[in-house]
């Protein structure tokens, strides 16, 4: 579930990540523990051993007590002693093996926490980050995975190692003496209030810090890549505003969390001398009536004062708990997110090639229809309005039509990425949208002018789109796209890109890019200002090429150079959120509408008069049409 935020309007909820509910983050840890069940059980075992060994040097004192109480010899107090020492260097040993074994559990579990985290957020839809923010995700990815990631290797082994040896030092003190035993949990009822009240409030307190530091990211994030747009139109005192709003928020959600620290410690500062006090008081008092022995109570007493320092590491733990707790229900979180790759509580997270699409799902052929599609962004108008389409297998189709006709938001919708509000975007009779992600990418891929350069060599950006291409194919894709210039590269495939390595310009990215287009194989491919960065003759040449490669596949291509629609099968002409023409490029100047308009005016004839209106999107930036 996605926890409300003051003023939050539904919408807003539903746009934001979902985080998992405490049920949910209990039975993912109940997965994590049972996929490493050995690992976790040795490390429980080797804490009981070390809390048993540390039980050993309070009883022996006891008995030296008693011993001497006795007028034992001296020989018998040094047999006794001597107990003591291995006692503790037993429990030294057996405790440093069980931290060890925690951390190798640790650190193996945080691993799949992160491998688990991957597959999902590479199975998001786009639309879904694009609502959510990429602030939220990077924030979960990072922030949110560290903190259990401490959790695991740190503060998990050392909680586990103190409540075993609170455990074991309570029932050493009832096998003591029970009416001492009950004297002493009765004082630390204490501890149990103060928990409790912190408890209550601890897991919504350390939520809501999470969401505001998630917040103050997505702010910065958009600053920072916006810079420019920032300078340009004079928003520097609102991008400030909103900045300091949010980092107020971070402040308010900070002093939250302080203030429950604040009244949690305290408490159990004193209740841990109450037992105590109680012990000796009450204990004196038995052993003046012969009830108890001196050794048994200064034996209970050291083991109440020996009980404060797992009492504490708990306590003081609980708030990286509830952190971490925290955190990791944001984390777990996506698999609750409207994804076909989120792996269900009960079983391993799966990668996307390891998931098949249910039989109800495989389009019966590669048909693409658009039926009465309507679609808006939220708190926009209209963008599209009763769009009625079809693309036959093969077909190159070309979207034109003014900016803000909605060939953009057309495009998105025939790519999976939104659903239409009303109407159908189907594929061989099956909803695109509702295809899983394994199958929607091998079926639609849709290119823009946005593009991604990673940091490895030639080599590594190319067989993302298909891991077992050899090199001769990899040549090929680039070739296809008229990349010929990474042939002269010195280091070939091997030359490493980005930071440190070959900075690639804009065309030579998008070149890239498209030749990992190449390599994937789909079958209905959309350019949506594919080639929007590289110069018309390079353009028209990586076009050309792009199209031989993928003669027989379906393209439909948003044409922003005519030439493009020159080259069509058929022509979409849309206007403020409709197709108004639709036909061959011959048919379309024959019948000297908008189209006809629009060609003569791209070759100089004439104006273009009837193309030049105003935009229909009215969604907010990347999302309108175009």
């Amino acid at each position: 579930m996605t926890p409300p935020r003051n003023g939050d309007t539904p919408e807003a909820a539903a746009d934001r990540l979902p985080v998992a509910d405490p049920g949910q983050v209990h039975r993912a840890a109940l997965r994590l523990i049972r996929r490493d069940a050995r690992a976790f059980a040795a490390m429980l075992l080797f804490n009981a051993l070390a809390a048993a060994a540390g039980l050993i040097g309070p009883w022996l004192l006891g008995r030296i007590v008693n011993t001497v109480q006795d007028g034992g010899d001296v020989a018998a107090v040094d047999r006794l002693a001597i107990g003591i020492l291995a006692g503790a260097v037993a429990q030294l040993l057996l405790a440093r093996h069980a931290r060890y074994l925690g951390h190798r559990f640790g650190e193996r579990t945080l691993a799949r926490i992160r491998e688990e985290f991957v597959d999902r957020a590479l199975a998001l839809p786009s639309s879904v980050v694009e609502r959510a923010g990429a602030g939220d995700l990077t924030a979960r990815g990072t922030s949110d995975i560290a903190t259990t990631g401490q959790t695991l290797r740190d503060t998990g082994p050392d909680v586990f190692v103190a409540a075993v040896q609170a455990l074991f030092i309570i029932g050493a003190v009832f096998l003591l003496d029970p009416l001492l035993g009950a004297c002493g949990v009765l004082g630390l009822t204490g501890i149990w209030f103060a928990a409790r009240w912190y408890l209550r409030r601890a897991r919504s307190a350390y939520l809501a810090q999470g969401e505001a530091h998630s917040a103050l990211a997505e702010v910065l994030a958009a600053t920072a890549s916006g810079a420019r747009t920032i300078e340009a139109f004079g928003l520097r005192d609102r991008r400030v505003a909103d900045s300091e709003r949010e980092i107020e928020r971070c402040v308010s959600a900070h002093e939250r969390t302080l203030h429950l620290r604040n009244v949690l410690f305290p408490a159990v500062d004193i209740s841990y001398v109450i037992p105590v006090v109680g012990m000796l008081v009450i204990g004196g008092a038995l052993h003046a009536n012969g009830t108890v022995s001196l050794g048994a109570v200064i034996a209970s007493a050291l083991y109440l004062r020996q009980l404060s320092q797992p009492l504490d590491t708990i306590l003081q733990r609980v708030e990286e708990l509830q952190s971490s707790g925290a955190s990791f229900a944001r984390v777990e979180g996506l698999a609750a997110t409207p994804s076909d790759q989120a792996a269900t509580p009960a079983e391993p997270a799966t990668t996307p090639s390891e998931q098949a699409a249910p039989k109800a799902l495989i389009p019966a052929n590669d048909r693409i229809d658009v039926e009465g599609v309507w679609f808006a962004y939220p708190d926009g108008a209209d963008v599209l309005q009763g769009v009625d389409l079809s693309v036959r297998p093969g077909e190159r189709l070309a979207l034109v039509g003014p900016s803000g006709a909605g060939k953009t938001t057309l495009s998105r919708l025939l790519a999976g990425i939104d659903t239409p509000a009303k109407g159908s975007v189907t594929v061989g009779g099956v909803p695109i949208a509702g295809l899983p992600a394994d199958r929607l990418r091998r079926q639609v891929v849709l290119v823009t002018q946005e593009h991604h350069v990673f940091h490895g060599t030639v080599r590594d950006n190319l067989l993302i789109a298909a891991e077992s291409a050899s090199d001769p194919e990899l040549n090929a894709a680039l070739t296809s796209v008229g990349a010929e210039w990474a042939g002269a590269l010195p280091d070939g495939l091997d030359t490493e890109l980005g930071s440190g390595g070959l900075e690639l310009d804009g065309a030579q990215a998008q070149q890239l890019a498209l030749a990992r287009v190449v390599l994937a194989d789909p079958h209905t491919l959309i350019l949506d200002e594919a080639t929007a960065l590289l110069d018309p003759a390079t353009a028209r040449h990586t076009e050309q090429a792009l199209a031989a490669v993928l003669r027989g596949r379906t393209v439909i291509a948003i044409a922003h150079r005519l030439h493009t629609a020159h080259d069509a099968d058929r022509v979409a002409v849309m206007k403020k959120g409709r197709v108004t023409e639709l036909g061959s490029h011959d048919d379309l100047v024959r019948a000297d509408g908008a189209y006809a308009a629009l060609w003569h005016s791209w070759h100089g004839d004439r104006l273009a008069t009837s193309m030049d209106e105003p935009p229909a999107d009215t969604a907010k930036g990347s999302r309108s049409g175009s």
